[in-house]
């Protein structure tokens, strides 16, 4: 069995992870600045070494849309060299990241640009959004007197524990490079899934699209964030909706 680091360790899709490979036998370490055993803090580096030391295979589940992704993985991939031992870095990324000119996307293909060059081996998965966030797009713009989304824009989310699932069989000390895209298994409007959630939810709200202006807008209606050839998520949003309940 391999010891693996989890980064993101206790996040929303990090946890899930760490139960599977923890299941599996592995000797896992799950990062965050607040755990006891293995304080680590990707902003700065500090506590890297002490929790890389040893270790085989890295699962880089920790984000933030709010920045910092290329700094944490540099301090990351700095790490993994000095520790001498790691032969994978499996990163979890989007659809998408390559042709829509969105912030968050642009930097998560400058982490995946750092790994190919950083002479280690690695292991790249993008899928599409998860349930998760559709449902917390619609809850944030619910709470106006009108559900304000954006015209036009499709999404085909999958399922997170999917997702664990498949960074789980990827955690392995073999490196697969840029593995095949994971798509949900439906694609629809924004909108369609806004109503889904609303009426789950008992909420009268009415949904009113909004069209905007920009490239990366653009992006989003000419579907780059879709992987329609690659829906091999099962859960369908219903479903995911059913066990919120």
């Amino acid at each position: 069995m391999s010891t693996i680091l989890v980064t993101g360790g206790t996040g929303n899709l990090g946890a899930l992870v760490v139960a599977r490979l923890r299941g599996r036998g592995h000797e896992v370490r799950s990062l965050s600045r607040s755990s006891a055993e293995y304080p680590v803090d990707l902003r700065d580096g500090s506590g890297l070494d002490a929790a890389m030391a040893g270790a085989e295979v890295v699962v880089h589940c920790a984000s933030s849309p709010r920045g910092g992704d290329d700094a944490a993985a540099r301090h990351l991939i700095g790490a993994a060299r000095r520790a001498g031992t790691v032969t994978n870095i499996v990163y979890i990324s989007i659809v998408g990241v390559d042709v829509v000119p969105f912030g968050y996307y642009r930097t998560k293909l400058r982490v995946e640009r750092m790994l190919e060059e950083s002479g280690l081996g690695f292991t790249v998965l993008r899928t599409t959004q998860f349930h998760d966030l559709v449902a917390q797009v619609t809850a944030a713009a619910a709470k106006l007197p009108l559900v304000p989304l954006p015209k036009g824009v499709r999404v085909q989310p999958i399922a997170v524990e999917e997702v664990a699932d498949r960074l789980a069989e990827l955690a392995v000390p073999a490196p697969a490079g840029r593995v095949a895209d994971m798509g949900g298994p439906e694609v629809r409007t924004l909108q369609e899934w806004a109503r889904a959630y609303l009426a789950a939810t008992g909420s009268s709200r009415r949904v009113v699209t909004l069209p905007l202006a920009g490239k990366a807008y653009a992006a989003f209606r000419r579907g780059g964030n879709l992987a329609p050839a690659q829906a091999v998520g099962r859960t369908t949003f219903g479903e995911f909706l059913a066990r919120r309940k």
